[in-house]
């Protein structure tokens, strides 16, 4: 996979071609100076449980990875914190209220956008919501439903950073059970 600092061409402050890589995660302008540092994007991810244990996953109704497994979740935006934005996806992909969002862990991740990848810092959320019983698919959501922990098969889940997550998850989830 090319390094996502070719695509980019001209210098974003003043339109130079000499837009050149200065290090491994920056390019610098000959002309201006300007030094454009490449970050990942800031993504969340909901790990939400009903009372029976059971995890809600959904179904992708998009690229990449249609029709896999998946879990709530999306960009941050510019002015957001990860518990504003964990709650504002929940809202849009399951109509579901987070009442607390508790913050897991985090993991690299590169997201194939358009043919571009993305990389992001996924941020997984142990979100408690106010309903369980009341959702619906929308949005990123092309299904949506509460699957029990033993079922859980992680090669199901499209996205590698989600299938690490949930791996993490539920093994930290049968250890909490075994103390």
């Amino acid at each position: 996979m090319e390094h996502p600092l070719s695509q980019f061409k001209y210098c974003p402050k003043c339109g130079s071609a000499h837009f050149e890589v200065h290090n491994e995660k920056s390019k610098q302008c000959a002309d201006c100076g300007f030094v454009y540092y490449f970050n990942p994007s800031s993504a969340t991810v909901a790990l939400i449980l009903n009372e029976r244990d059971e995890l809600l996953v959904c179904r992708r109704a998009k690229e990449p990875a249609k029709g896999t497994l998946d879990l709530p979740g999306g960009f941050i935006d510019m002015t957001e914190t990860g518990e504003e934005g964990v709650a504002r996806e929940v809202r849009e992909e399951t109509g579901m209220k987070v009442a607390k969002a508790e913050y897991l862990f985090s993991l690299p991740n590169i997201y194939i956008y358009s043919g571009f990848p993305v990389h992001t810092l996924d941020m997984f959320f142990r979100c408690t919501v106010e309903d369980t019983l009341h959702f619906k698919a929308m949005d990123d959501a092309a299904d949506l439903f509460f699957l029990p922990l033993k079922d859980i098969r992680t090669k199901e889940f499209g996205l590698g950073s989600i299938r690490k997550g949930v791996g993490i998850f539920l093994e930290d989830m049968r250890k909490n059970k075994s103390e």
